[in-house]
């Protein structure tokens, strides 16, 4: 038996204490020093691979160094702060974040984020050596290991996280970016494949942990990770405690690749082997396992748990080690073999005994060194003979002498072979079965199952070595099989050196770091064991042994096993995991098809349509229970002044509805004159910030459209169509779906404007801290550039977006040759040639141009106006949007008179680059406040005396605000150069097909 004594309980600890001891740093002397180690261990790994995405494609040898001693650098670290974690219990940075939710930036390390924190980093330097040497001349390895750094990063992020917001952040990095690392070599199908079905259950899974988590905040009121270890007793009672194991649990479940969410892990061995070896041995399917344990001490004791956790790791563990014994791909025998061992770990996991997490936390241990060098001796089998398939591989273990030894053991170690780690953290799984209390099947079945699975794991353990590297040597081969370089082995090495030591001097090697780890998961009641290779003759020891004969029974059972049918597993090869999540998928596809065949045309008046009614049917949800109407309002008199401007906008809004049948200029100025209505509106309500942008709003737009209407075909009449009823119809129903849509709005702004002065918290609070707080006096500008500026950062980064998305999607767009023709077929007559406008000729008689060098004027004046509205929209009516609204009107009144080449020809007008240092000088203004200690987007005010100048009021909103503007600026300008460069197009387009009807007349 590998550990023998059962669970003594302890003293209970101090009301409010999580488990882990007491908290604060572990040197009372100095405090910045571990903070700035815990910094430093998850920042370097994101910063290796910004650099390694920098290198040329053919550093091979920078690539390695940089993500090998990155890793190590990392692994340094966290052995440095090893003495603070055992002295402290718990070393914790904290940074304020979201404060008003509770959510601070929590870097927390105790004795398990320890032992993760070193599995992952020391892997990672093992992984980098060997990938160095394993990937081929013409794979892009720098690009290989910046994913590889960043996948660390996340993982580091994911152990270390002190909040539940924060590890969700972390948790979904980690599907990212290996989804980059399996798709790595994107031109095979297999591996796009994987990857993709890796990201949805995964990511899957991510929402259903991000469901539970905000239910864990909710019920505990924090989302820091201490207030949540110590308030297990609530959650556990919880109405909603069902609920919240099962999202947890499929959270879990889908990153382990646990039954029923196994499938995605042998799709993904399309990765290349180093990807295999770390993500899925040793840390990316650990995620799971992680999360488990770490909550272990809050949801297990519960029925619940013991069913919905053990279950699903009793079904991994028979289904992937039966699996597994089938399978003709060394890396599919590795992978099932993974979902199979990871199933123990759940299984242990499940039974509510803390020696038998004791046991679970052993075998991840274990795990990640004996199946991290599998995977590297498989991957070396598959670089020096060019396959991985057993029924060709034989007789390697002359040819390949050393990577034969070291595969051995390791699959020794996988089998639970004594005097190799695995056999005792095997024989602890046997003992914790024996030792289940409660129903018969459980105190039976389970000692039943362990003994199946351990003869399962020894047959496939033995076909993955005899069949390999003993026999008579394999012919045919697609290479001469030999030992790879001595350096390729190193990695493998080592984890076989550990596994060896770990079977041989269990107690000395791996008792204090268990030790250290379960004093952070149980604190004081944790149970006190003996790790030790030898206890005597005991029942275990007889379940291990019989696990060991059955499966080399097994084994020579099935050595001469048909194999006319590869891949396909007796009883259970129907049941695919894989075509089960392809069927899924296409179903999916097909459901979409046929709501976009019964919902979306080609003409954008039916999409409009759904999308009001959608919305009105939305915006009426509320209004059902009734009791919205006032009973009683003060109303102001009516002015008839403003009557008589309504009906003129209201008239004008029709008529622009109308004309757009016929003239669609008449009907944008139309529609501009009844937004100026509403602009005259906002004025007229005290509104001046509202007006003013709703004044630039128009500006601009308006000449955006007539740039997009330049290059529309005309409409034309005789094209085949609709009958005269239906177009009236149809026009009807518009009216009133329109009518409809401004009566909900108008009835909507009435109720709201008419609400209990009960109601008016949020106004009235926003008036009253405008000043306090924001320090400004326009309330408008404070709520944009401070208590609602995630907001406007948001809407900022979208219109950037829609601005590239725009230029893009024209720059790639050309206007069909049929479409430019058709005007010319159906005028009648011969066609006139067309060409291109020439923005300098001659106009007719009678009509005059504005001079240029007047519009050259404007735009220094227009330029000092933005500069003016930008630096007063504090304090006065203005700010970014409207400052850069009026320098893009400046900009489009050069365009006006110098055509689109004097806009490009300017140096200062480069909108992408207006739109990248917008964004970045926004996101600067909203970090810098962290180093006076503020929260993100915050706002601070710096008072300078200058001479001459007197006191100089800043703040960082200015910042802000500036970086709105010049977003702005670049937005517009970039949607100008767009559709200006596309109505060339069209000219050109429709002088070539004037041309060419001329001569077909």
């Amino acid at each position: 038996m590998g550990a023998s004594g059962r669970a003594r309980p302890g003293p209970a600890p101090a009301p409010g204490t999580p488990p882990g001891g007491r908290l604060g740093p572990p040197f009372p002397d100095s405090r910045i020093i571990p903070s700035m180690l815990l910094t430093l261990i998850l920042a370097i790994p994101f910063a290796g691979s910004l650099c390694a995405s920098l290198l040329p494609a053919t550093a091979r040898r920078a690539g390695a160094w940089l993500a090998g001693g990155s890793a190590l650098a990392c692994l340094v670290l966290t052995l440095w702060l090893t003495p603070g974690v055992a002295a402290a219990g718990v070393i914790k940075l904290s940074l304020p974040w979201i404060p008003t939710l509770g959510v601070d930036l929590t870097l927390r390390m105790d004795g398990y984020a320890w032992l993760f924190s070193v599995i992952i980093s020391a892997m990672g330097a093992l992984i980098a050596l060997y990938a160095h040497y394993y990937l081929s001349a013409q794979d892009p390895v720098p690009r290989f290991f910046a994913f590889l750094l960043s996948f660390m990063g996340a993982m580091l992020g994911v152990v270390l996280a002190g909040n539940l917001i924060q590890l969700l952040v972390f948790w979904e990095l980690t599907s990212l970016s290996s989804f980059m690392l399996i798709g790595y070599w994107h031109h095979r199908m297999d591996a796009r494949r994987g990857a993709r079905m890796a990201l949805l259950v995964t990511g899957t899974g991510g929402f259903c942990l991000l469901a539970s988590m905000l239910i864990i905040g909710h019920i505990v009121g924090s989302y820091d990770l201490d207030a949540v270890l110590a308030a297990a007793t609530a959650i556990r009672g919880h109405r909603w405690y069902p609920i919240l194991l099962v999202l947890l649990a499929v959270g879990a479940l889908t990153k382990s690749a646990q039954f029923p969410f196994h499938f995605w892990l042998p799709n993904a061995m399309a990765a290349p082997t180093p990807v295999s070896a770390y993500l899925h041995s040793a840390t990316m399917v650990k995620a799971g396992v992680f999360l488990l344990a770490r909550f272990w001490p809050i949801f297990s004791g519960t029925d619940w748990w013991t069913w919905i956790i053990g279950g699903a790791g009793l079904c991994s563990l028979l289904l992937g080690a039966y699996a597994a014994t089938f399978q003709r791909d060394m890396k599919g025998v590795l992978a099932y073999s993974t979902i199979s061992h990871l199933g123990l770990i759940t299984l242990l996991l499940g039974m509510n005994s803390r020696l038998a997490l004791v046991a679970a936390v052993f075998h991840i241990i274990n795990h990640a060194t004996f199946k991290a060098s599998l995977f590297m001796a498989a991957g070396i089998v598959d670089h020096e003979s060019g396959t991985r398939d057993l029924t060709r591989l034989s007789g390697l273990r002359t040819l390949m002498p050393l990577t034969a030894t070291l595969a051995m053991v390791s699959a020794a170690a996988m089998a639970g072979v004594p005097l190799l780690n695995g056999f005792i953290s095997k024989e602890m799984f046997f003992a914790e079965t024996v030792f289940v209390t409660g129903h018969w099947a459980s105190r039976w079945g389970l000692p039943i199952a362990a003994v199946v699975a351990g003869a399962f794991s020894v047959a496939y353990s033995l076909r993955f070595i005899l069949q390999v590297f003993f026999g008579p040597p394999a012919t045919e081969l697609p290479r001469t099989p030999h030992d790879p370089p001595r350096m390729m082995l190193i990695p493998c090495a080592v984890l076989v050196l550990f596994c060896l030591a770990v079977g041989i001097l269990p107690a000395l090697i791996l008792e204090p770091v268990l030790t250290l780890v379960m004093r952070a998961l149980l604190g004081e009641r944790t149970p006190v064991y003996d790790l030790q290779l030898w206890h005597g003759l005991n029942l275990p020891l007889l379940m291990s042994l019989a696990a060991m004969v059955a499966g080399i029974g097994l084994y020579l059972a099935l050595r001469k096993r048909d194999r006319r049918a590869p891949g396909q597993v007796p009883l259970i090869y129907r049941l695919d995991g894989r075509q089960s999540f392809e069927a899924a998928l296409e179903a999916i596809d097909a459901g979409s098809a046929w709501l976009l065949s019964g919902l979306q045309t080609q003409r954008l008046q039916p999409q409009v349509l759904l999308l009001m009614l959608a919305v009105g049917a939305v915006a009426l949800l509320p209004l059902l229970p009734g009791g919205w109407w006032p009973r009683t309002t003060a109303t102001t008199p009516a002015q008839w002044s403003f009557g008589l401007m309504w009906l003129a906008g209201g008239a004008c809004a029709l008529a622009a509805a109308y004309q757009a049948k016929y003239h669609r200029a008449a009907s944008l100025m139309l529609a501009g004159a009844a937004g100026l209505v509403t602009c005259v509106t906002f004025a007229w309500l005290s509104a001046p910030d509202l007006a003013l942008t709703q004044l630039t709003v128009e500006v601009v737009t308006t000449v955006l459209i007539l740039l997009g209407l330049r290059w529309l075909p005309p409409r034309i009449e005789e094209f085949p169509g609709p009958t005269p009823r239906a177009t009236r119809w149809r026009r009807r129903r518009d009216f009133l779906v329109a009518v409809a849509a401004g009566a909900t709005m108008a009835v909507l702004a009435y109720v709201m404007m008419t609400r209990p002065s009960a109601h008016d918290s949020i106004a009235a609070y926003f008036v009253q801290q405008a000043w306090p707080l924001g320090g400004g006096a326009n309330v408008v500008n404070v709520i944009l550039v401070d208590f609602r500026a995630f907001d406007t950062f948001g809407e900022i980064t979208v219109l950037g977006v829609v601005a590239l998305s725009v230029y893009a999607l024209l720059r790639r767009f050309r206007p069909p040759a049929e479409t430019i023709a058709a005007p010319l077929r159906h005028r009648g007559g011969a066609p006139a040639a067309f060409e291109e406008p020439d923005l300098h000729a001659p106009l007719p008689e009678g009509t005059m141009r504005v001079p240029a060098v007047l519009v050259r004027l404007l735009l220094p004046v227009s330029t000092l106006i933005s500069l003016y509205f930008l630096l007063r929209g504090h304090n006065l009516p203005g700010g970014g949007f409207i400052g850069g609204l009026i320098m893009a009107t400046g900009i489009i009144l050069q365009y006006m008179v110098g055509g689109i080449l004097w806009v490009e020809a300017r140096p200062l007008i480069r909108p992408q680059a207006w739109i990248a240092l917008g964004l970045l000088v926004a996101g600067a203004a909203a970090m810098a406040v962290w180093w006076v200690g503020k929260p993100l987007l915050a706002a601070h005010a710096l008072d300078l005396d200058l001479p001459l100048a007197g006191r100089l009021h800043l703040s960082s909103v200015l910042l802000f605000d500036l970086g709105v503007y010049m977003l702005v600026v670049g937005a517009t300008v970039l949607m100008i150069i767009a559709l200006a460069h596309q109505s060339l197009r069209f000219y050109r387009k429709l002088a070539e097909a004037a041309d060419a009807a001329l001569k077909e007349s």
